[in-house]
Parts: C-alpha cells; structure tokens; sequence
C-alpha cells in the first residue's frame, strides 16, 4: 500500500495569531482593528482566520477554555482536608501563572476585557463559566448543588477579588500579580476582617 503524502504543512498557528492581533489591538484599538486587518498581517485568508478562532472576541480570550479545564481538575484534585478557601486560593493563583514572558500580553489582554464595551457582553459569559467552576468546587465540597445560593456567593466574591486584583495589576505594573491575588484572596478568606485590612 503506497502511503499518502504529508499535506501542506500549517505554517500559522493559535498562538501566532494570538500574538499579532493582541499587538494591533494594542497599538491600533480594538474595534478599529479588522479581522481583514489581523488576517493579512498573519499572512492568512479571512477564511482561514476563522479555522482557529470563530471571532474577534475569542481571539482576545485565547486558550481560556483550556485553562479552566486546567482549573476544574486543581480543584476537583484537592486534599479533602484542605480548607476550602485555601484550595481556591492556591488554584486561582496557578490558574493565572504564565509565566513572566507572557505578561505584557497578559496585560494587554486583561486591559481588553475590562475596558473595551464591545468585548463586555462576551466576557460575562467566560465569567460565568469561570463562576460555575467555582461553584462546582464548593458545591462537591459543601454536598448541595451548584446553582445554590452559597456556591453562587462563594464563586462570584472570588471572581470580584480576582477581576479587582487584575484592574490594580494592569494600572500599578511594579506589583506582583500573583502575589496581589494570594493576598487578596487571603483577606477574603479572612472575611475582610478590619484589622487585616488596617495591616497592610
């Protein structure tokens, strides 16, 4: 049986584009910013833009879908024994580990997504994603649903501490991200007590 030739290698990948529309973002806005525009500085048809990422907004997010799986699985492996909030912490904090080179696209990516109102609508569906995850932790942790009340609680006050914590990181860039989020979700733990808020 003769063997069928390779195809046509692919010479663009997700992350190439990734790279060259969160630099035109940045350097020309986002919604001045084409898909006609992203394709032909990646050296691609429109078309196939659409092979790796179905919109603008999507592109924006990147492999989000990825890392929360990552997340769900750091949780769903955690020591029974460990308090729950300290088990959140430690995984919200991996979960925004990339690594010091990603970091200024880190930075221009959460800037999108906190200030540009076209990409707000698309990002309160990741946040609910993110949020049910969460809740799925302590939900499993607490023996009630998901969708219950103190689950919901639970999640979307980690994701306020989270989304704060990123809006001080993108305006104050001397302090440390992962540092900022251990910190603030330590305090949350804490319940906000005052005299750890007068601390620090």
């Amino acid at each position: 049986m003769v063997a069928k030739p390779p195809g046509r290698p692919r010479t663009t990948s997700r992350d190439q584009v990734q790279r060259i529309a969160l630099r035109m973002f940045a350097e020309q806005g986002f919604e001045e910013t084409t898909l006609d525009d992203i394709a032909a500085s990646v050296g691609v048809s429109r078309r196939t833009l659409f092979r790796y990422y179905a919109s603008k907004n999507d592109i924006v997010w990147g492999e989000f879908s990825e890392h929360l799986a990552g997340l769900r699985t750091r949780l769903a492996a955690a020591p029974p024994g460990e308090p729950l909030m300290e088990v959140l912490r430690d995984a919200v904090v991996a979960f925004n580990d990339y690594g010091e080179r990603e970091l200024p696209e880190l930075r221009i990516r959460m800037t999108l997504i906190t200030t540009v109102p076209a990409l707000q609508g698309h990002s309160m569906l990741r946040y609910r994603d993110w949020c049910d995850v969460v809740a799925g932790f302590v939900a499993a942790r607490l023996g009630c649903e998901t969708h219950d009340h103190l689950p919901q609680v639970v999640a979307n006050a980690a994701l306020g501490t989270a989304m704060a914590t990123y809006q001080h990181w993108i305006t104050h860039p001397e302090v440390d991200l992962l540092e900022e989020l251990h910190e603030a979700f330590r305090l949350l733990a804490a319940g906000f007590d005052e005299r750890l808020l007068r601390e620090r």
